[in-house]
């Protein structure tokens, strides 16, 4: 099989939603639009969080790291995908795909760990919540979002350049939305089955093992709610969870079926369809589900409209 050099010349076809859609028109004007309510509402939240002094607390400041990671990973997918779309031609360059990988591994595995310190948060704040404030002190907040950002910076630059370093065939196009392990690697004109086994580690790694603690701190927080005196106390413990556990759900569902799911399971419309989802669509609900139902929030944002 002939093989094409790996310069910066190289360039891959993406073929994703758009190109296989009847209705590419219409599906662009959706991801505009998702587009734009993340970047709005996200912007929003991570404003009122800054100025708000009531929501100057652990719980909020993970928050906003939240915010700002869905804001970015959203930016690494939808602009490009909609100006190739105005210009007729999804093309990529070798290095443009490298470096997207990396962007995506890096936020995404960030986002993974973040979800779990905060599920860590609510453990704490639920638990012992006289010492809430001594566990979640501005230094161990800090500490819990520099070691998500390391880990997974770390995780990202080994396996975008092991990824990168394969042959690749003539047939450079990729049936996907944005340049990802998984599609990428059946490109590759090498044997990629040891390294489609350290893919399915890192997803052990950055989705089951966070989840695994999610989970556990979220049997532990419940068995605490329903322990509560305070009908009240109760209910807004649940509707803070709940939020929580929403955004997980929604998030590691579509990242665990990616990168932990064997790939005799994959077809190249259902990854299209998944990666939309954890790449344009949960970055534009996250902070509607965080914001809508919190009163904190909700009065930040009257206190603002109303300066």
């Amino acid at each position: 099989m002939e093989l094409w050099n790996n310069t910066l010349e190289n360039s891959f076809f993406l073929i994703g939603i758009l190109q296989s859609s009847k209705c590419p028109g219409l599906v662009c004007a959706t991801i505009t639009f998702l587009y734009l309510v993340a970047v709005t509402s996200n912007g929003l939240l991570l404003l009122l969080i800054a100025m708000g002094k009531q929501l100057h607390v652990p719980m909020y400041f993970l928050l906003s790291q939240l915010s700002l990671m869905d804001l970015l990973f959203t930016t690494v997918v939808s602009p490009k995908t909609v100006v190739d779309y105005l210009h007729g031609q999804s093309i990529i360059s070798f290095s443009g795909c490298g470096f997207q990988i990396f962007l995506i591994l890096i936020i995404g595995g960030a986002k993974d760990l973040l979800l779990a310190f905060m599920a860590y948060d609510r453990y704490i704040a639920i638990q012992h919540p006289l010492k809430y404030m001594v566990f979640m002190r501005p230094k161990v907040c800090w500490s819990m979002v520099a070691t998500s950002w390391l880990l997974a910076s770390m995780n990202a630059l080994v396996h975008t350049i092991y990824t990168m370093h394969f042959p690749f065939c003539r047939t450079r196009e990729i049936s996907h939305l944005l340049c990802e392990i998984p599609p990428l690697l059946k490109l590759a004109c090498a044997d990629t089955t040891k390294y489609q086994f350290m893919v399915y580690i890192m997803g052990v790694t950055f989705l089951l093992i966070p989840l695994s603690a999610i989970i556990a701190s979220y049997l532990l927080v419940l068995t605490a709610v329903f322990h509560m005196p305070s009908t009240q106390g109760r209910q807004k413990a649940l509707l803070t969870c709940s939020s929580h556990l929403t955004v997980v759900g929604l998030y590691y569902g579509a990242a665990v079926f990616m990168y932990v799911l064997p790939s005799a399971y994959h077809n190249p419309q259902q990854d299209n369809i998944i990666s939309v989802f954890y790449t344009i669509i949960t970055p534009a609900l996250n902070p509607l589900i965080y914001s809508l139902r919190n009163k904190d929030v909700l009065g930040a944002l009257k206190k603002l409209l109303g300066k």
